[in-house]
């Protein structure tokens, strides 16, 4: 409250020094202008009587005015050509209405002395009033000089000058420098932007870097598409300059929050070159609004993104299952922060526990069960494929026959691109898990089961960039498995905005899959990735190629050709169909399961029998 108060009185001392300093201007260009009439030479009687006689009448025209016009709350040190417009016509309306106040009073006074006057009252206004903005640059410049990053801005849009105008305007905020824009426009080329040169298009990054000394780049194109920038990111990381970013053009142009505040580094998903999934939100908030929701898996990359963003649809319930406390408590207590008023319940458990699974079910009776718990990383289910039939496949077995035994409305399977012909035994026990999804659909009168497909999540536990950045970071090598090897990337948000959009499209038995655009070569997302952090491959961090490992492939798929592939209302997210799965493939998943626990050796060929797609790739070591 004091902080307030203080804020307050400043303000108003402020106005009355303005007021003061006004009444004087105001009481000199009136004599000023007199003088000037008559050459510098004495003033007549009459005249300088007339001026006495009128100067307290102008001083409460020119109080009102200026106060109409906001001249004394302004704040004249992010004062701009509306404000130097204000003072131009506070001092006509002034003249104007004192002309009209001299004429009806019959008061003599030359009527160039209005004129004279008007022209004197401007430049004195404007000058008290940008005086202080002209010192603070000037000393700003000077204080500054050596500690401000040299810059370049990527984009003179609307976004790049705003932004420009809020550094220039914030010179002691900021540590950059502005000293040249980029623009493919070329009838901006060779034009000055406050100042500040437009000096060509992207070809000309890395050369104008090195002309002007660059040290940061900042890319001010919110609303380009993402292939754009990324070949923008490309080219900017010719240079070793620091690069940043504004964020999409609904963010930066429609907040509070001003826009060089939202300046931010690159994010895993600028790099991937394509814009981010849109879903019908409104369709998805029906679709979970006062239901009861089950994510299984909950704490984990996928399932704690998805507990994030089924809270925000006001389900009635929530629950976290999941077998790893300190994750589970960790989105709980931000669920808890975020959303005060949400029913949340976090339960510890094992999806392979089919007792303490069923017991979930039976107190909370969810209506929507998003199945997230599986192991995911490749490399360590092949040492350890067991591991892999009892967690995904048994613990997919368990959830779905609960699903249907408590007559679950909607039963979502979290999935993977390496389940369609895979050559590892993570990507078969997937395959597996999509198999018992689509044989429920078919046994299941209530529960309507569907499946999400999707690549490598940029981010998540375990993923390829996290890994790289930690190599870099520890000086390297970076390692790569093959030149060649490419993979299908998504950021987690969309991940999951993909499974909440499939469970309002599940007709039943769908396995849905996500336009993920070109697949990305993991070699150029390496190099990038060295010089977003202002460092060049092979000479300040090397890249090793280490060969495949067991079980990986160079490509990875969307969908097996019996699939097929049928679109939805969401452009970007299509449907591969139900395949016709015979009901003894139950028979052999028990099987499975029951040689899993006695952990026989050949696994591997057990689930191939039930994966016909899914070739043993045996200590593979090829390059």
């Amino acid at each position: 409250m004091k902080k307030i108060e203080d804020i307050a009185s400043k303000k108003i001392v402020k106005i009355i020094l303005f007021v003061i300093a006004d009444l004087f201007i105001l009481a000199f260009a009136s004599f000023f202008a007199l003088w000037i009439r008559f050459d510098f030479q004495t003033i007549p009687s009459e005249f300088l009587a007339n001026y006495r006689i009128c100067l307290f009448v102008d001083s409460l025209i020119m109080l009102v005015l200026f106060f109409i016009l906001k001249l004394y709350t302004s704040v004249w040190r992010f004062a701009s050509i509306t404000e130097l417009l204000n003072v131009v016509v506070g001092c006509v309306l002034l003249e104007i209405l004192s002309y009209v106040y001299h004429f009806a009073q019959h008061i003599s006074v030359p009527r160039s002395y209005f004129i004279i006057r008007c022209m004197v009252m401007v430049i004195l206004v404007c000058g008290l009033r940008y005086s202080y903005r002209i010192l603070r640059t000037l000393y700003i410049k000077t204080e500054n000089k050596f500690k401000q990053k040299k810059t370049m801005i990527i984009g003179a849009g609307a976004a790049g000058r705003l932004l420009i105008d809020e550094m220039l305007n914030n010179q002691e905020h900021f540590e950059s420098k502005i000293v040249c824009v980029i623009d493919d426009d070329e009838n901006l080329r060779g034009t000055y932007f406050r100042g500040v040169p437009v000096c060509g298009n992207r070809d000309t990054i890395a050369s104008n870097a090195e002309k002007y000394e660059v040290e940061e780049i900042i890319i001010a194109m919110p609303s380009a598409p993402k292939s754009e920038i990324s070949k923008i990111v490309t080219e900017c990381q010719k240079t070793k300059c620091v690069i940043k970013i504004l964020p999409s053009l609904y963010a930066t142009l429609n907040s509070n929050e001003k826009v060089a505040n939202k300046v931010r580094p690159l994010f895993y998903e600028d790099f991937l070159g394509r814009n981010q999934i849109v879903v019908n939100n409104e369709e998805i908030i029906n679709n979970i609004k006062d239901k009861v929701v089950l994510v299984t898996g909950g704490g984990g990359s996928i399932g704690s993104e998805l507990c994030r963003q089924v809270a925000k649809a006001e389900p009635k319930t929530l629950i976290i299952f999941d077998i790893y406390e300190n994750n589970a408590y960790s989105i709980q207590q931000e669920l808890f922060r975020n959303y005060p008023n949400l029913d949340l319940h976090t339960i510890i458990g094992s999806v392979r526990d089919y007792d303490r699974f069923e017991k979930v079910f039976k107190e909370e009776r969810p209506d929507i069960v998003f199945h997230a718990a599986a192991h995911k990383h490749v490399p360590l289910m092949e040492v350890s494929p067991n591991e892999a039939v009892k967690n995904n496949c048994l613990g997919t077995l368990n959830a779905c026959k609960l699903a249907d035994k408590y007559q679950i409305e909607k039963f979502v399977l979290v999935s993977t691109d390496k389940a369609v012909r895979p050559t590892n035994v993570m990507g078969a026990s997937k395959r597996i898990c999509e198999m018992i999804m689509q044989v429920y659909d078919k046994l299941s009168k209530d529960t309507t089961y569907v499946a999400v497909r999707f690549g490598n999540v940029l981010g998540s536990n375990g993923s390829v960039i996290p890994l790289f950045l930690k190599q870099i970071e520890n000086g390297g090598p970076v390692t790569v498995t093959h030149k060649e090897m490419r993979r299908y990337f998504m950021t987690i948000p969309e991940a999951v905005s993909l499974i909440l959009q499939a469970s309002v499209y599940a007709d039943g038995g769908e396995i849905f899959v996500l336009d993920m655009g070109e697949p990305v070569k993991i070699y150029d997302l390496a190099r990038k990735l060295i010089r977003y952090k202002g460092l060049e491959p092979d000479v300040d961090i090397k890249i090793e190629i280490t060969g495949l490992r067991p079980g990986e492939k160079l490509y990875e798929e969307r969908l097996m050709d019996e699939e097929g592939l049928k679109k939805t209302p969401n452009e970007l997210i299509s449907i591969g169909q139900p395949l016709d799965i015979p009901l003894s493939f139950l028979d052999d998943l028990d099987a499975l399961i029951e040689a899993s626990y006695r952990n026989i050796d050949d696994i591997k060929e057990w689930v191939a029998k039930i994966v016909t797609t899914y070739k043993i790739d045996k200590e593979r070591k090829g390059k």
